[in-house]
């Protein structure tokens, strides 16, 4: 596969940097050089769980300073509400069921009950080839989940330069390690362009919270107080990155990305593990399933819905003197499936000529312009063979976000700039324009694959 790569090189200027954590003495290289990326994707983080957004408990300076350094879209969307498909879209800036994920990866006989892929196809194009091509050197440090069986790629196999993952084959890392290993490699490439998916273990269970965490939020319920601290220990550790570029002049040239895989896990279960006991030291991440209490910011649903609770989750750009500081979107339309083209612009990456992307760059919207939505935005959700149901679809085109449950033939229609929540379904006030986006929905879902690749596919499977 041939990419071709841009001679316009991104020129910087020489910047002082006053902002808070920052020395007043800082000053950030004058740079003829690519902006470095940084790309943090945290799991099962609601749009609730950080202090800007309202939280009435959990404190984030360190997110917090992201937003007020830079700029937040509050209507960014991710391309599924699970783990796998939702990371899939990132990659590839493609809808997750054109590459057959559609559910967590795990095991073949999963992934035969719901015809998807074994692992994420390691031939077509994604975001660490792309990156390459513009001169970055690339790495993954966190969690990977996009095929951990026998037989997946490693994630070296996909492009990056170095990997250290956990939910994943090749060199390991740990949830706390991660952080610091962005960190040396910074340290390490800080003379070149560098593009790192920092993909952060919080909040997603099992919970490991520290004593210092647990000690700041004392005054709450036991669940509260654990998810609490979880996030607490997120922004600390974001915070040393943070810290990291500011003590190597890098802050200056670094695009910064915050977001969430989807939406928060609420297990709405108020019993105690461990007996009853809040056993905070025995024993290696003692919290059990009970413990996760993420917010959606009052939106609709949370993790597997595919109601603005599961796909719409916090979006935080930072690029001082690119990005407009303190800015809060809160009508431009975006969508995971835009930051593959959007980094490419960024880095002077020319995109191969067989790829298409379902997203679109919105470069010119993070520097505070505009950017019009120019394609609906698609959701698929499919049930297992064994539930012998058609999936249910859902489609988005301006304010206006229709579901189609195949299996029943109900809709619901919702105008989710005006209701947020999705508490007034107008399918029966708008019948034409249920029509329309109906037939947009089918449409979309005629033209994905019902088979995986044999790249993404298992011998074990094939010869089964």
């Amino acid at each position: 596969m041939s990419f071709k790569i841009s001679n316009v090189l991104l020129a910087g200027a020489l910047l002082l940097v006053g902002c808070s954590g920052t020395s007043a003495n800082t000053v950030d290289k004058a740079y003829n050089s690519k902006p470095n990326i940084i790309f943090i994707f945290a799991d099962d983080f609601g749009w609730g769980d950080i202090s800007k957004h309202g939280h009435p408990d959990i404190r984030t300076p360190n997110i917090d300073r992201l937003a007020e350094e830079g700029s937040e879209f509050y209507q960014f969307s991710v391309s599924n509400p699970v783990c796998s498909p939702s990371r899939a879209a990132v990659m590839t800036g493609q809808y997750p069921a054109r590459n057959n994920v559609h559910r967590h990866f795990s095991g073949i006989d999963h992934h035969l009950n719901f015809s998807m892929a074994d692992w994420l196809d390691p031939t077509i194009t994604n975001m660490p080839k792309v990156m390459n091509s513009a001169g970055y050197v690339t790495a993954h440090f966190g969690k990977w989940h996009l095929g951990n069986n026998g037989g997946a790629p490693i994630p070296t196999d996909y492009g990056y330069d170095e990997a250290k993952v956990f939910n994943g084959k090749g060199p390991q890392t740990t949830f706390a390690q991660l952080y610091d290993d962005a960190i040396e490699f910074i340290q390490r490439n800080k003379e070149k362009p560098f593009f790192i998916n920092l993909w952060i273990h919080e909040t997603h269970l099992p919970h490991d919270p520290s004593e210092e965490s647990l000690a700041k939020y004392q005054h709450l319920s036991e669940q509260d107080r654990v998810y609490a601290a979880v996030v607490d220990g997120a922004d600390q550790r974001i915070g040393k990155v943070l810290k990291a570029l500011d003590e190597l002049n890098l802050t200056g040239n670094t695009l910064i990305v915050f977001s969430s895989d989807n939406g928060p896990e609420h297990t709405g279960d108020k019993k105690r593990h461990n007996d009853g006991k809040l056993n905070i030291m025995q024993g290696k991440y003692p919290y059990g399933k009970y413990y996760s209490t993420g917010s959606s910011g009052g939106l609709r649903g949370g993790k597997r819905d595919t109601y603005e609770g599961g796909l719409r989750v916090p979006f935080i750009v930072r690029w001082p003197a690119q990005v407009p500081a303190g800015r809060a979107d809160t009508e431009s339309i975006v969508t995971a499936v835009d930051l593959l083209p959007t980094f490419a612009e960024v880095g002077g990456a020319l995109l191969p000529d067989n790829y298409q992307s379902d997203g679109q760059s919105i470069l010119s919207l993070l520097k505070g312009g505009s950017s019009e939505r120019k394609q609906p935005m698609f959701w698929e959700w499919r049930y297992g063979n064994d539930e012998n149901m058609q999936p249910m679809l859902a489609v988005r085109d301006g304010a206006w976000k229709l579901f189609l449950h195949q299996e029943s033939g109900d809709v619901e229609l919702y105008n989710v700039m005006r209701d947020r929540a999705e508490t007034m379904n107008l399918a029966q006030r708008y019948p034409e324009r249920v029509d329309r986006l109906s037939a947009l929905a089918l449409a979309w879902k005629a033209t994905l694959p019902e088979q995986p690749s044999i790249n993404a596919t298992s011998k074990s499977r094939v010869q089964r």
